[in-house]
């Protein structure tokens, strides 16, 4: 999946966190645009983020 704006991108997330298995999104640049370190939020919580 790619990221094509900021709200875009972290519905396309939380799309990713719900689903089964692993998902890769793209521009991601553009995610963190708006939301400064949400991988290290949403792992604090037990979300399995990795940046590749």
């Amino acid at each position: 999946m790619t990221s094509p704006d900021i709200r875009a991108g972290v519905s396309l997330l939380i799309a990713a966190l719900s689903a089964n298995g692993k998902s890769t999104i793209h521009n991601i640049e553009q995610i963190d645009r708006g939301y400064e370190n949400i991988e290290l939020r949403l792992n604090n919580l037990g979300a399995d983020i990795r940046r590749i």
